[in-house]
């Protein structure tokens, strides 16, 4: 979740590590540090609680000349161990200050290794666990096996240490080299003229090149102006597999639009159509990675869908289609509780694991775990060469491009566009939909783009709202069936991003305790199911509204185009295109997402960067 860069190459190395620190600073703000070997033979180091900006001023106040040379790395940290002030930020200096390291995880062990430094006579500086690493590397270098081996040493240490980790080490005595560790933690690595980088996600470096490198488990990189070389921890050769990023710099910055979360809720169309696209082949369903035959699909009798957070909402929509179209059993289980109860898997269990990074720690564990009861694994991740998909047994891509914003949106929907195509790749393995079937229900999936569009064009409605409510103490959200995840997921956008009260009820439910909330000018958002696809559904939410309305909440609905019998209970209105009932939840998500950035801008927040909050959460 900590955002890491490393550079060695040709262009003064503080302003490259900075250039990307500022594209990865939604991975982790609460400090951000530098180090640099600079010309004169010292590893020069600065660093800065509090946001980007801090360490900027702090450059400036003691001149960015100290730190000129063309070898660095950079951090911005989102604290673990250790509060989040300047000595507890980024990079860590061994004692003798020759060796840095930035760290990305969290080092489970580093208790024991904490002793043994301090009985050596060491005295450290921080309260954080990745200090441990630099000392240790330090003393490795320093003496037995390893001595004056940057790289064994280094290997030597990533053996030792437990937990999920990526680590970029420097020493004084190695200008030109940078040695990076990984285990359960994204780094990649990107390759340009006489110049090589390293980061925590390829935004890092786009403006730079666009070739990349996968880097797997339990590797170590060493990168010099020239190249790099990859081993495993214990020493030996590894072949690692070079992909090229397909979305440039553009793509990674604003576009002229206030913040970043407004520009990914307007990339929505893109996001669903480039999910979508080149999935359906000669008239069949295909993933983008396939190590799964149709007979493997045939033979699966169950399907777990594992996720965290708003991926976690997206599968309760997976849930709906997939037991539609295949007659299949699915479970829905939040990844940080699936392989803590012991759930019943065997060959013939499918798990299907959402995640945006394709690194989320709970999210890998659980399907580590499953793939040890001999389950099979399909991915659902935005994250070329990301540890998930790497260690599943298919994949498909959101091919939704970067999203800097930490709370979800255009990944949000493209995960569901996907976990409809799992459907129906299972539809069609299975015989459960005939061909035609299947070709009627893509094209239904095709069109959504623009309609996805046709509702981004009326929110002025929902901007104004979102002022209006930025008063409230609470907002209560309800729906049924596929409205149910929807409103989950608006609740949580609002948590999230405005810091308020929010929860999400199933309608039905509302008498069974939940109606107890409603008072005089409480607002409650009601996402309607249709009245064509789901009437007896329609019927039921409708009274709902009738009911809060009579004890005086403030009612904003979400309806399809010309749902007349709304009108007369709906005091804020939203209409969205008529779609089929299981596609409802590409635009009526929409709406819910603009309330809550601008209920958040009203209230004064960071919308891209919510307090406390970290876009990849890559430790348990």
């Amino acid at each position: 979740m900590c955002g890491i860069v490393g550079y060695v190459g040709h262009r003064p190395a503080l302003e490259v590590v900075l250039a990307g620190l500022r594209r990865l600073e939604y991975r982790g703000y609460d400090s951000a540090g530098v180090a640099v070997l600079n010309g004169r033979g010292e590893l020069a180091v600065e660093r800065k609680a509090g946001p980007l900006g801090n360490l900027e001023a702090r450059l400036d106040e003691v001149g960015r000349e100290r730190l000129a040379g063309t070898t660095g790395m950079g951090h911005t940290r989102w604290a673990t161990h250790g509060a989040p002030t300047d000595r507890n930020a980024h990079p860590h200096r061994s004692a003798a200050g020759d060796v840095a390291v930035v760290h990305n995880g969290i080092v489970e062990n580093y208790l024991p290794l904490r002793s043994e430094i301090e009985a050596a006579g060491i005295e450290l500086t921080s309260a954080t666990d990745s200090e441990t690493v630099a000392h240790l590397v330090a003393l490795a270098y320093a003496g037995g096996p390893t001595r004056g081996d940057l790289k064994a040493a280094v290997r030597a240490v990533a053996r030792r240490l437990e937990g999920a980790f990526t680590l970029l080490i420097t020493h004084a005595h190695h200008p030109g080299t940078i040695v990076a560790a990984r285990r359960s933690s994204p780094l990649v690595l990107g390759l340009g003229t006489g110049e090589t980088f390293l980061a925590s996600d390829v935004a890092a470096f786009i403006e730079f090149t666009r070739d990349a490198v996968e880097l797997g488990q339990d590797q170590i990189v060493t990168i010099t102006r020239d190249g790099y070389s990859v081993t495993d921890f214990a020493g030996n050769a590894v072949e690692a597999t070079p992909f090229e990023v397909t979305w440039d710099l553009a793509a990674a910055e604003k576009g002229g639009h206030e913040y970043f979360m407004l520009k990914e809720i307007e990339e929505q169309p893109a996001a669903v159509a480039n999910t979508l696209r080149g999935h359906f082949v000669d008239h069949r369903i295909v993933l983008d990675e396939q190590r799964l035959s149709d007979q493997d699909l045939r033979d699966v009798d169950k399907v777990f869908v594992v996720a965290c957070g708003t991926a976690y909402h997206s599968g309760l929509l997976a849930k709906y289609a997939i037991e539609h179209w295949t007659r299949l059993p699915v479970e829905v289980e939040l990844a940080s509780e699936f392989r803590y109860r012991d759930p019943v898997l065997d060959r013939c269990t499918l798990v299907v694991a959402i995640s945006q990074s394709g690194e989320t720690a709970d999210t890998l564990e659980a399907i580590r775990h499953a793939k040890d009861q001999k389950a099979r694994v399909l991915a659902i991740c935005n994250t070329n060469g990301a540890q998930i998909p790497r260690e599943s047994d298919a994949v498909i891509y959101t091919h939704a491009g970067p999203e800097i914003g930490v709370a979800a949106t255009k990944t949000f929907t493209a995960q569901i566009a996907a976990n409809y195509l799992v459907g129906l790749a299972l539809a069609q393995a299975r015989g459960t939909k005939y061909p035609d079937e299947v070709a009627r229900e893509f094209r239904e999936l095709a069109a959504m783009p623009e309609a996805v569009a046709r509702t981004l064009e009326s929110l002025e409605t929902a901007r104004s709202l979102g002022g209006e409510l930025a008063g409230s103490k609470a907002v209560l959200f309800l729906g049924r069936h596929v409205g149910y995840p929807v409103a989950l997921e608006g609740a949580l956008k609002l948590k999230e991003l405005a810091y308020m009260h929010a929860e999400a009820f199933a309608a039905g439910e509302l008498k069974h305790g939940p109606i107890a909330l409603i008072e005089e000018g409480l607002p409650v958002i009601v996402v309607m199911p249709s009245p064509k696809g789901r009437a007896v559904l329609h019927a039921k939410l409708l009274s709902n509204i009738q009911e809060i309305r009579a004890r005086g909440a403030r009612t904003v609905v979400i309806a399809e185009e010309g749902d007349e019998t709304v009108w007369p209970f709906a005091q804020h209105l939203f209409e969205v295109p008529a779609v089929p009932t299981l596609l409802q939840p590409l635009v009526s998500t929409i709406p819910l997402q603009v309330i809550a950035a601008e209920i958040a801008r009203a209230r004064g927040y960071d919308v891209d960067r919510p307090r406390n909050l970290a876009k990849s959460v890559t430790v348990e």
